[in-house]
């Protein structure tokens, strides 16, 4: 049982584009993106790509082994982006089967779309077994925008604000915000803020830095106590002259820091690798980049805030 006090943060896929199941991708990981996030007594797991996958074997396995195995889940799902690497998992994340469990999921649908619509359409009807409709647990799924706040409490109540509500929290609540990154193809991407207890986590992938850097992600970004961050590419490879990955919208690890640095993040960790580099080739970039505050993510790896 967590302390009512606790954040912990927990990588669950570190991988960027498509996962890497190989025996030189251990130490950094081979899953696709996933953050599981544990504030007080609830769960936040950002992203649901191949990572999320474990994340529910461990809730079922941990269940089972509690005082109340019967006892249902509750989990809040944020998704920065629809792309194949940011959900891929989902269908296979267990608590979604179980009949008492609630799955509340957040996210940026495409443009004009819904995204229970989409999600229905890319994941469920006609590429799984199941129809969306067919999900034994309470599967809400909600549209969040940029100008949206996620206020979820200790008991799993949930109430979403616009700009132009005032927005009402206990001590002990969960405020989640977001920000959109326009550099992202080709709808954008979500970067995540999460603030509990006066500790605050940055979740920023698939974003890829202006000439100047992105003013406004940098006051959004303000002295996070966290800064989880888009480092997919090296320099060399991001300009590239045969093949340039400028206008994917994925960061390099200098652009990374700079960013960083501009918000006062206290820590920095470079996430959503290139499947390119294997454990070799990011050991090398480690060895060159990490500091006292800049750190390389790594599957299974937690961070206490």
């Amino acid at each position: 049982m967590n302390n009512k006090n606790d954040f912990i943060v927990k990588f669950r896929g570190t991988r960027g584009s498509y996962p890497c199941p190989k025996n030189n991708y251990l130490k950094f990981g081979g899953n696709t993106a996933c953050v599981e996030v544990r504030l007080g007594n609830q769960l936040v797991i950002l992203d649901a790509g191949t990572g999320i996958i474990d994340v529910g074997i461990d809730e079922i396995r941990n269940k089972i082994i509690s005082d109340n195995p019967t006892s249902g889940y509750c989990t809040t799902i944020i998704l920065s982006h629809i792309h194949q690497d940011h959900i891929q998992g989902l269908q296979f994340y267990r608590p979604l089967f179980i009949k008492n469990s609630t799955v509340n999921l957040f996210g940026m649908a495409s443009s004009k779309e819904d995204l229970r619509d989409t999600l229905q359409m890319v994941l469920f009807d006609k590429v799984f077994p199941l129809a969306l409709d067919e999900i034994k647990s309470d599967f809400n799924i909600q549209n969040f925008l940029q100008d949206q706040t996620i206020v979820l409490s200790q008991n799993g109540i949930i109430n979403v604000y616009n700009d132009s509500e005032s927005i009402k929290t206990k001590d002990d609540d969960i405020v989640i915000s977001a920000y959109k990154t326009p550099a992202h193809p080709k709808n954008g991407s979500l970067s995540i803020k999460i603030e509990y207890k006066s500790k605050v986590l940055v979740y920023a992938t698939d974003k890829e830095s202006y000439i100047g850097l992105d003013k406004r992600f940098i006051r959004f970004a303000h002295k996070c106590d966290c800064l989880i961050h888009d480092a997919q590419y090296t320099h060399q490879d991001y300009i590239n002259p045969i093949q340039p990955k400028q206008g994917f919208g994925h960061s390099t690890f200098e652009m990374a820091i700079d960013t960083a640095h501009c918000a006062k993040a206290k820590k920095l960790f470079f996430f959503h690798y290139d499947p390119d580099y294997d454990d070799e080739k990011l050991q090398m970039l480690e060895g060159e980049y990490v500091s006292d505050n800049v750190f390389f993510a790594k599957e299974n790896d937690e961070i206490y805030l």
